[in-house]
């Protein structure tokens, strides 16, 4: 069975999101984390080009693996074991510490995800079935700076933020000022959250941008498979904000 998509441009431009030269990066990056070995049994019948575009392909269109099968000449079960074996390859890079980080503006905000896995979501705010993930994006670049493992859809944002182990990366959290029964906002608390919202705003075209991989407007993956889908679709998405 002959596969229709290969690792050319005309492919990866069209199916990833990304250039060639930015899937380029991503592919070495794949390699130097041991992408090519094979790991156990036969040789894999794709080469890694193919196969870091399979999976950057089920990201970005969450077709089902029966469907990405015959376009890859491959068996369901082989697009199953590249992804679970690549999946984790493809993630974010930890954000490197410098002088610079203090003077840094970072954004931190969650969104909710639909999946699958009861383990993973739980009924939340949206009607679905959810896990909330938390993010921290520059706000000069909309890079994706970390992202923490998924919660249960209901857990408060707060909570899922203490929770996340993010705060480390952090030096200092300012949030918008909140009503009290019977005490409006003074005019500074309200100019206060006016400026918050228009940094705000960045980080929700940032997770606008990282749900065009539609992986992660329902995710049918189970236990680590959404977390592994965030941090590649965050690499991913920084990839195609790059010059």
């Amino acid at each position: 069975m002959a596969g229709v998509l290969r690792a050319e441009r005309v492919w990866v431009e069209t199916f990833t999101g990304l250039r060639a030269d930015q899937f380029g990066r991503l592919l070495r990056a794949v390699q130097e984390r041991g992408g090519e070995g094979c790991g156990w049994g036969r040789p894999w019948r794709l080469p890694l080009a193919e196969r870091v575009l399979l999976v950057a392909v089920y990201y970005r269109t969450n077709l089902t693996m029966r469907q990405l099968a015959p376009l890859f000449g491959v068996s369901p079960a082989t697009v199953c074991r590249v992804i679970q074996r690549l999946g984790p390859l493809l993630a974010l890079e930890p954000a490197r510490t410098s002088q610079n980080v203090v003077e840094r503006l970072w954004i931190v905000d969650g969104t909710l995800v639909p999946v699958r896995d009861r383990k993973v979501g739980a009924s939340s705010r949206n009607y679905r079935f959810s896990a909330n993930v938390q993010v921290i994006v520059d706000a000069e670049t909309r890079l994706v700076v970390a992202a923490a493992r998924p919660v249960p859809g209901n857990t408060a944002d707060a909570k899922a933020w203490r929770d996340s182990g993010l705060a480390q990366r952090c030096t200092g959290l300012i949030v918008p000022h909140r009503k009290r029964p019977g005490r409006p906002l003074l005019k500074g608390e309200e100019e206060d959250n006016l400026q918050h919202r228009k940094v705000r705003a960045r980080v929700e075209h940032t997770f606008s941008r990282m749900k065009n991989y539609k992986i992660l407007r329902d995710c049918r993956q189970r236990g680590d498979g959404l977390h592994h889908a965030v941090q590649a679709v965050a690499r991913m998405h920084n990839l195609a904000l790059a010059a």
